[in-house]
Protein backbone atom coordinates (compact mmCIF):
# COMPACT_ATOMS: atom_id res chain seq x y z
CA UNK A 1 0.00 0.00 0.00
CA UNK A 2 1.61 3.75 -0.43
CA UNK A 3 2.27 5.88 1.81
CA UNK A 4 -0.59 8.24 2.46
CA UNK A 5 0.39 9.79 6.06
CA UNK A 6 1.50 12.78 4.40
CA UNK A 7 -2.41 13.41 3.00
CA UNK A 8 -3.34 13.06 6.69
CA UNK A 9 -6.44 15.72 7.59
CA UNK A 10 -9.47 16.95 6.33
CA UNK A 11 -10.64 18.55 3.05
CA UNK A 12 -13.11 20.10 1.62
CA UNK A 13 -14.93 18.97 -1.65
CA UNK A 14 -14.88 21.31 -4.65
CA UNK A 15 -18.45 21.45 -5.82
CA UNK A 16 -17.49 23.29 -9.12
CA UNK A 17 -15.43 20.25 -10.08
CA UNK A 18 -17.31 17.40 -8.71
CA UNK A 19 -20.63 15.60 -10.17
CA UNK A 20 -22.98 13.66 -7.91
CA UNK A 21 -24.61 11.72 -10.86
CA UNK A 22 -26.94 8.84 -10.80
CA UNK A 23 -28.72 6.75 -14.02
CA UNK A 24 -32.34 5.26 -14.33
CA UNK A 25 -34.14 3.57 -16.87
CA UNK A 26 -37.10 5.00 -18.45
CA UNK A 27 -39.68 2.68 -19.91
CA UNK A 28 -37.19 -0.39 -19.87
CA UNK A 29 -35.36 0.68 -23.03
CA UNK A 30 -33.53 3.57 -22.25
CA UNK A 31 -31.14 5.50 -19.42
CA UNK A 32 -32.15 8.96 -17.81
CA UNK A 33 -28.78 10.80 -16.45
CA UNK A 34 -29.28 13.58 -13.60
CA UNK A 35 -26.93 14.87 -10.93
CA UNK A 36 -27.24 17.07 -7.87
CA UNK A 37 -26.15 20.05 -8.48
CA UNK A 38 -26.02 22.12 -4.91
CA UNK A 39 -23.88 19.73 -2.09
CA UNK A 40 -21.25 19.69 0.49
CA UNK A 41 -19.01 17.67 2.08
CA UNK A 42 -15.94 16.74 3.60
CA UNK A 43 -13.36 13.81 4.01
CA UNK A 44 -11.40 13.42 6.97
CA UNK A 45 -8.35 11.53 6.06
CA UNK A 46 -6.00 9.40 8.04
CA UNK A 47 -3.11 8.53 5.78
CA UNK A 48 -1.65 6.68 8.05
CA UNK A 49 -4.52 4.32 8.59
CA UNK A 50 -7.25 4.90 6.37
CA UNK A 51 -9.25 2.41 7.77
CA UNK A 52 -9.99 5.30 9.35
CA UNK A 53 -11.17 7.91 7.35
CA UNK A 54 -14.73 9.44 7.53
CA UNK A 55 -16.71 11.09 4.72
CA UNK A 56 -19.92 13.45 4.88
CA UNK A 57 -21.91 14.22 2.17
CA UNK A 58 -24.70 16.93 1.85
CA UNK A 59 -27.18 17.21 -1.01
CA UNK A 60 -30.09 19.78 -1.91
CA UNK A 61 -32.47 17.81 -3.28
CA UNK A 62 -33.96 20.52 -5.54
CA UNK A 63 -31.19 20.64 -7.18
CA UNK A 64 -31.87 17.54 -9.25
CA UNK A 65 -30.93 18.25 -12.98
CA UNK A 66 -31.62 15.88 -15.42
CA UNK A 67 -32.11 18.06 -18.79
CA UNK A 68 -35.50 18.54 -18.16
CA UNK A 69 -37.40 20.69 -16.44
CA UNK A 70 -40.82 18.84 -16.20
CA UNK A 71 -38.94 15.64 -15.06
CA UNK A 72 -37.23 17.56 -12.75
CA UNK A 73 -40.64 19.03 -11.57
CA UNK A 74 -42.01 15.81 -11.23
CA UNK A 75 -38.79 14.40 -9.17
CA UNK A 76 -39.11 17.44 -6.31
CA UNK A 77 -42.60 16.57 -5.68
CA UNK A 78 -43.98 14.40 -3.43
CA UNK A 79 -44.19 11.93 -5.85
CA UNK A 80 -40.78 10.93 -5.50
CA UNK A 81 -38.43 12.92 -3.56
CA UNK A 82 -40.92 15.86 -1.70
CA UNK A 83 -38.41 18.00 -1.50
CA UNK A 84 -40.37 20.67 0.79
CA UNK A 85 -40.41 17.93 3.20
CA UNK A 86 -37.25 16.49 2.89
CA UNK A 87 -35.00 19.01 1.27
CA UNK A 88 -31.69 16.90 1.59
CA UNK A 89 -29.87 13.70 0.83
CA UNK A 90 -27.10 13.25 3.35
CA UNK A 91 -24.01 10.18 3.27
CA UNK A 92 -21.89 9.61 6.14
CA UNK A 93 -19.64 7.16 6.48
CA UNK A 94 -18.96 4.50 9.10
CA UNK A 95 -15.93 2.95 7.42
CA UNK A 96 -13.52 2.68 5.06
CA UNK A 97 -11.99 -0.46 3.98
CA UNK A 98 -8.13 -0.06 1.53
CA UNK A 99 -8.77 -3.12 -1.16
CA UNK A 100 -5.54 -2.21 -2.74
CA UNK A 101 -3.73 0.74 -3.47
CA UNK A 102 -5.63 3.03 -5.12
CA UNK A 103 -9.19 1.45 -4.27
CA UNK A 104 -11.44 1.79 -0.81
CA UNK A 105 -15.07 0.78 -0.23
CA UNK A 106 -16.81 3.23 1.80
CA UNK A 107 -19.58 1.77 4.31
CA UNK A 108 -22.12 4.22 5.09
CA UNK A 109 -25.66 5.39 5.86
CA UNK A 110 -27.32 7.02 2.59
CA UNK A 111 -30.67 8.84 3.61
CA UNK A 112 -32.87 10.00 1.49
CA UNK A 113 -36.69 11.01 2.32
CA UNK A 114 -36.20 10.32 5.61
CA UNK A 115 -35.03 6.99 5.35
CA UNK A 116 -31.34 5.72 6.18
CA UNK A 117 -30.02 2.39 4.41
CA UNK A 118 -26.37 1.28 4.46
CA UNK A 119 -25.27 1.75 1.10
CA UNK A 120 -21.24 0.44 -0.11
CA UNK A 121 -19.63 2.89 -2.49
CA UNK A 122 -16.50 1.15 -4.09
CA UNK A 123 -14.03 4.24 -4.75
CA UNK A 124 -11.21 4.78 -6.99
CA UNK A 125 -8.54 7.67 -5.83
CA UNK A 126 -7.39 8.97 -9.38
CA UNK A 127 -4.69 10.84 -7.96
CA UNK A 128 -3.34 12.91 -5.29
CA UNK A 129 -1.42 16.53 -7.07
CA UNK A 130 -0.45 20.03 -6.42
CA UNK A 131 -3.14 22.50 -8.44
CA UNK A 132 -1.70 25.49 -9.93
CA UNK A 133 -2.69 28.09 -7.03
CA UNK A 134 -1.01 25.99 -4.52
CA UNK A 135 -3.91 23.73 -3.31
CA UNK A 136 -3.46 19.56 -2.15
CA UNK A 137 -6.25 18.56 -3.95
CA UNK A 138 -7.60 15.21 -4.51
CA UNK A 139 -9.46 13.32 -7.25
CA UNK A 140 -11.88 10.16 -6.66
CA UNK A 141 -14.24 8.49 -8.98
CA UNK A 142 -17.20 6.59 -6.96
CA UNK A 143 -20.08 3.72 -8.42
CA UNK A 144 -22.90 2.15 -6.37
CA UNK A 145 -26.14 0.87 -6.97
CA UNK A 146 -29.00 1.23 -4.50
CA UNK A 147 -32.75 0.37 -4.86
CA UNK A 148 -35.11 3.63 -5.10
CA UNK A 149 -37.88 1.41 -3.27
CA UNK A 150 -35.34 0.75 -0.53
CA UNK A 151 -35.75 4.91 0.69
CA UNK A 152 -39.60 4.86 0.01
CA UNK A 153 -39.50 5.87 -3.49
CA UNK A 154 -42.35 3.29 -4.79
CA UNK A 155 -44.18 5.80 -7.24
CA UNK A 156 -44.77 4.25 -11.14
CA UNK A 157 -46.81 3.37 -14.03
CA UNK A 158 -46.55 -0.23 -15.30
CA UNK A 159 -45.90 -0.05 -18.94
CA UNK A 160 -48.58 -1.88 -21.82
CA UNK A 161 -46.32 -4.37 -22.73
CA UNK A 162 -44.89 -5.26 -19.35
CA UNK A 163 -42.33 -3.49 -16.99
CA UNK A 164 -42.29 -0.19 -15.87
CA UNK A 165 -41.73 3.34 -16.52
CA UNK A 166 -38.78 3.95 -13.92
CA UNK A 167 -36.53 1.30 -12.78
CA UNK A 168 -36.23 0.13 -8.91
CA UNK A 169 -32.57 -0.02 -9.78
CA UNK A 170 -30.25 3.33 -10.06
CA UNK A 171 -26.53 3.51 -10.66
CA UNK A 172 -24.80 5.84 -8.47
CA UNK A 173 -21.83 7.31 -10.67
CA UNK A 174 -19.66 10.06 -8.53
CA UNK A 175 -16.51 12.29 -9.91
CA UNK A 176 -15.25 13.81 -7.18
CA UNK A 177 -12.40 16.31 -6.18
CA UNK A 178 -11.40 17.92 -3.34
CA UNK A 179 -8.98 20.13 -1.76
CA UNK A 180 -6.87 19.56 1.27
CA UNK A 181 -7.39 22.43 3.97
CA UNK A 182 -4.50 24.30 5.43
Amino acid sequence: MPDLSQYTGTWTIDPTHTRLGFTARHAMVTKVRGAFTEFEGTLTLDGANPDNSAITLTAQMASIDTGSADRDGHVRSADFFDVEQFPTMTFASAAVKQTDDDEFILAGDLTIKGVSRPVEIKVDLDGIVTDPWGNTRAGFEGKAEISRKDFGLTWNVPLDGGGVLVSDKIAIALDVSATKNA
